[in-house]
């Protein structure tokens, strides 16, 4: 099995116990060159909020997409959206991709802005 198989295999199990959790659940999907944010509706029917280094307001305040410095800013914005639509709880999606470097940072930025998971 290559990488990205193992990577979807690892995505799918995650998703199947968040949904068991019934609570709006934080997708983070990273590139080379740039780090996306979505909070997803429990019944995964709605994106209630998104951010992603492309965005205008981001890539002003960051140099490059693809490093830690851009997933925590990515992260504060994502926390800044969810709270005013309305969400504090959420499940963590990481979508496979282990845990460090700028999905961490990412995740901790948005603990430190109110996200609570």
């Amino acid at each position: 099995m290559d990488n990205k198989t193992m990577r979807l295999r690892r995505a799918r199990r995650t998703r199947a116990k968040l949904r068991l959790l019934g609570r709006p659940r934080l997708c983070v999907y990273r590139t080379p060159r740039h780090v996306y944010a979505q909070i997803i509706a429990p019944q995964g029917d709605r994106v209630l909020a998104s951010a992603s280094t492309l965005e205008p307001d981001i890539k002003a305040r960051i140099k490059n997409g693809g490093n830690v410095e851009a997933a925590s800013v990515v992260g504060e914005m994502i926390a800044e959206r969810a709270r005013l639509a309305g969400v504090t709880r959420v499940g963590f999606d990481r979508s496979g991709f282990k845990y460090h470097g700028r999905v961490k940072a990412l995740a901790d930025a948005g603990r430190a802005h109110g996200l609570e998971f």
